[in-house]
């Protein structure tokens, strides 16, 4: 790809535009020479034809073009020439004005963080429980969320197959303020290699996943069951020899009836058989830390309950979530 950026190319990419440039010009110039025959009588002659005709008797004529019409097209070729000396569109020439897309993005941002910064940074020294709680905070979060987040995770935070659901308790990593703001501004990688050939077959991997349904005390065969618990040493390396996961590295809990591609025994083989990876990006190049601040008291917001706050807390928490829930709703419907 390396090769495409050359001089080269940039020099044929100049040519190519003044040569089509010319060509329009050279066109209209030749369409010009058609002029309207006068007869004798001083009255215009019929039209010549290009010899095209239509149903039976719908014939093309040769007319020339009005002259307003040539006119408009000469200033469209003259208004290109302008914007060419002052605008890149000649291969690496870069206008007169210097612009680019690059300036132009970085001088809206510097516009808008002027305008807007003060109002997220006034939250940013502010402990994240309690900027979750103040309701203004809240709606800003929530616009957060929805420009940055709700792409994967939905606009009800709900998630989907492969998405986490960010309104329950369950989390790989830990739900914790501080993780959450770590999960935003780094990103997660989460990897599950495949792991059919290690437990030693197909056998072997439908009698783990139904000893993986047992867990969690969802319907399985109690025989494969046991033999599978043997071989579940394998996978208990990450998940832990109880089932329970490790947050420390994102293995989920399989103990609990949280799925994150889906329960059931066919999908449980084939995330063994296969494996899994998932990709939560960084922010942190993308989002200030008055926002990622903010963000991360929406959806801190999202899950707690009496269990992390005081009871008054807890219920403000609960009435401002089900608001947001409300107008994520609505957002969502209004996008249909």
């Amino acid at each position: 790809m390396a090769d495409f950026f050359s001089e080269w190319w940039s020099t044929a990419i100049a040519v190519l535009t003044g040569i089509s440039i010319l060509a329009c010009g050279l066109l209209l110039w030749s369409q010009s020479k058609v002029k309207v025959k006068i007869g004798a009588d001083g009255k215009p002659l019929p039209a010549e034809t290009t010899g095209h005709v239509w149903d039976e008797s719908l014939m093309e004529q040769n007319n020339p073009l009005p002259k307003w019409w040539m006119w408009l097209f000469y200033l469209t070729i003259v208004y290109s020439i302008g914007y060419l000396i002052v605008y890149p569109g000649m291969g690496s020439y870069k206008g007169t004005f210097g612009w680019t897309q690059e300036g132009a993005y970085q001088k809206e941002m510097k516009d808008g963080e002027a305008q807007y910064g003060p109002l997220f940074n006034k939250y940013l020294n502010t402990d994240v429980k309690q900027v979750a709680l103040d309701p203004q905070a809240r709606e800003i979060g929530q616009r957060l969320f929805l420009n940055s987040c709700a792409q994967c995770h939905g606009s009800d935070a709900q998630g989907g197959k492969g998405y986490p659901n960010l309104t329950d308790s369950d989390w790989l990593y830990g739900g914790a303020p501080e993780v959450i703001k770590t999960t935003i501004q780094e990103g997660r990688h989460g990897q599950m290699p495949p792991m059919g050939a290690a437990l030693g077959g197909e056998d072997d991997v439908k009698n783990v996943a139904n000893y993986v349904m047992s867990l969690s005390g969802a319907a399985h065969d109690p025989i494969k069951a046991a033999i599978g618990k043997g071989k579940f040493g394998v996978c208990a390396a990450c998940h832990g020899a109880d089932g329970k996961g490790n947050q420390a590295i994102g293995a989920p809990n399989l103990t609990d009836k949280v799925w994150l591609y889906g329960g059931g025994i066919d999908n449980i083989m084939e995330t063994i058989n296969k494996g899994r990876g998932n990709q939560m990006p960084a922010h942190k190049t993308i989002l200030t830390d008055a926002k990622i601040h903010l963000l991360t008291a929406y959806v801190w917001g999202l899950s707690n309950s009496g269990s992390t706050v005081s009871a008054a807390d807890a219920n403000a928490l609960k009435q401002i979530a089900s608001a947001s829930v409300v107008a994520s709703a609505e957002v969502a419907a209004d996008s249909k």
